[in-house]
């Protein structure tokens, strides 16, 4: 089975049924031992009844009592062995189920790692919820089937021939019996195939609107939008239950079909046999072996059509996985490409007019805060530009270098669960006193010491049991861990208090607005930061309508005044009870 830290390899993208057999490749020495023992589990099933027809003509009807204990032996070592045969078959296929699952789950995770920034504006987050958490277990369920469902041929062949030998019309039965039941369920499984796709699509949007909701419930709850998006999902709800209900009418037929038409058939050839028995062209042995090899085919014949059920899903769960691997980011990291700057150089945004320069601490205060966000996704190559860093265009530049060097840090970037010091900590191993600086930058000692274990504390996912403010400084100490050649920070303290974010100003210039192999922008309408800055560039429509110091803009601009002013308003109200001096325990967390 795929170890935790095994590469997964590359999957076969072109299509659901291509990536379905490159994951039975990557196995298929597990598939063929599955296979084996499952057909011989299935043939053994076929054998009891000829034992048993032996035992009753050659030992029971004689009345030869060593004859009949010899083939009680033989039944007994034939079930015991079939038993065996059983628990290794399910061990076997169960790891084969395990491996699919594991290495969908890493090749889905790689994907989304190679995308990167590129994920949520291609594909949404309930798309990737529903294939992580539906499709992965649909995918590797139907490679359960594998082994039994091959051997289904082989089981089928033993028990037409063990027919043969006693009826050729009995063998024909038998013969023509399993293709009208294919012929049977096999529309349905079409039918299947486009009510799941219609499911599945229906479940990622609902799923993403329910991630939307749980990350904007505040804000909707004081905007009065709460019951308008609550009749919302309501509706969509009752649209998906109504969808599932269509795809679990198809499933209960086939499901049905699985266990009825099976039944039906063996109704009739006991029948038949039954007759051939009375007109004594068959002995009574042979009737209890034909009963014997019908009820055994039953088994492989549901298998068939549950085989057929559960790879039709697969097929449209295989298909979003590989619609989702068909993905490409918005520039391809590994593509070679012109080398950076030997030494700190500036950013300049030609669309824009910004220009952030190495030693100093630049300030983007846009009209709309949209305006600045899109500014810096251009210098951090996030979006396309004709942004160039040292004269050299940063779409040139080879990836892997603007990454390196380059540091978008993004107000509501994803904290993901685990100890305080893995979260800050990225990729990297800080020491202590690298870690104890950053935290002092970001005035974050309040946090690491309300914490139970400091450093060592448990935090959820998506920092659930912090507050906003204290989420927004772990995300800076981060960033200022990381400490990056350029660092292009958007609202970085708005969710803080004034006294907070005014320390929070001051160490993060003297942090980096003071040192000269190191270039700073910062996207903010706080006048504590803007007041820190060494330049400010004010943006209308995402222009620079003029450049200066935080002081001189406020006397020579009335626009910058009053968007300064209006935001000093704002942050006075939101933050009363957002950001606490102290830290308080609450439910296990803290606040």
């Amino acid at each position: 089975m795929i170890d935790a830290y095994e590469d997964p390899g590359t999957p076969d993208s072109r299509g659901p049924a291509r990536y379905l057999l490159w994951l039975v490749r990557r196995q298929w020495r597990r598939c063929a031992l599955g296979t084996l023992l499952s057909s011989t589990w299935m043939a053994l099933m076929a054998l009891s009844p000829y034992l048993l027809s032996r035992a009753v003509d050659d030992g029971l009807e004689p009345g030869d009592q060593a004859v009949l204990a010899g083939w009680a032996g033989a039944i007994l070592a034939a079930g015991t062995f079939s038993a065996w045969l059983g628990i290794m078959r399910h061990r076997t296929m169960t790891r084969v189920r395990m491996d699919a699952n594991f290495r969908t789950v890493k090749v889905v995770i790689g994907q989304s790692v190679r995308l990167g920034a590129a994920l949520p504006r291609q594909v949404g987050a309930g798309e990737v919820v529903t294939i992580g958490v539906g499709d992965v277990t649909t995918i590797s369920q139907s490679l359960t089937f594998v082994g039994p469902g091959i051997s289904v041929a082989v089981s089928y062949s033993v028990v037409a021939g063990l027919l043969l030998s006693v009826s050729p019309t009995l063998a024909a039965v038998v013969l023509l019996g399993v293709p009208v039941v294919a012929l049977v369920v096999g529309p349905l499984l079409g039918r299947l195939q486009g009510v799941e796709a219609s499911y599945r699509e229906r479940q990622g949007v609902l799923t993403a609107r329910i991630g939307d909701l749980s990350g904007g419930l505040r804000v909707l709850n004081g905007l009065g939008g709460k019951g308008l998006f609550a009749d919302a999902f309501r509706r969509d709800s009752r649209r998906l239950r109504e969808q599932g209900y269509r795809v679990g009418a198809v499933s209960s037929w086939i499901q049905a079909l699985g266990v009825g038409l099976p039944t039906l058939f063996l109704a009739l050839v006991t029948w038949l046999a039954a007759r051939l028995a009375a007109q004594g062209a068959i002995t009574v042995g042979e009737l209890v072996s034909v009963y014997g090899y019908v009820a055994a085919l039953i088994v492989p014949v549901s298998f068939l059509i549950e085989c057929g059920f559960q790879i039709s899903r697969a097929l449209v769960a295989a298909r979003r996985v590989v619609r989702f691997l068909a993905l490409d980011p918005d520039h391809d990291i590994g593509a070679p490409g012109l080398d950076a700057p030997v030494s700190p150089a500036a950013l300049h945004d030609p669309d824009s007019g910004v220009s952030a320069v190495p030693g100093r601490l630049t300030a983007l205060a846009g009209a709309r805060p949209a305006d600045a966000a899109a500014v810096v996704d251009r210098l951090g190559r996030f979006a396309p530009s004709a942004a160039t860093w040292g004269g050299v265009r940063l779409d040139e530049v080879a990836l892997t270098q603007v990454r390196a060097r380059i540091l978008v840090a993004d107000n509501e970037a994803d904290l993901f669960a685990g100890t305080l010091r893995e979260l800050v900590a990225g990729r990297g191993e800080p020491g202590e006193e690298a870690i104890a600086r950053a935290v002092r930058a970001a005035v974050a000692e309040d946090i690491v010491g309300g914490l139970p274990d400091g450093l060592d504390s448990a935090i959820d996912a998506r920092g659930r049991n912090l507050s906003g403010g204290q989420r927004q400084r772990v995300r800076l100490v981060r960033a200022l861990l990381a400490d990056p050649e350029v660092l292009l920070a958007v609202e970085p303290t708005s969710a803080l208090d004034a006294h907070t974010e005014a320390a929070v100003a001051d160490r993060l210039r003297a942090e980096r607005g003071e040192r000269p192999d190191r270039t700073t922008v910062v996207a903010s309408t706080s006048p504590l930061l803007l007041d820190r800055a060494d330049t400010v560039y004010y943006l209308v429509d995402g222009k620079t309508a003029a450049v200066g110091s935080h002081r001189r803009l406020l006397a020579e601009e009335p626009g910058y005044r009053a968007l300064v002013a209006r935001d000093t308003d704002g942050t006075d109200r939101e933050q009363e009870g957002e950001e606490e001096p102290g830290l308080e325990s609450v439910e296990g967390g803290v606040r």
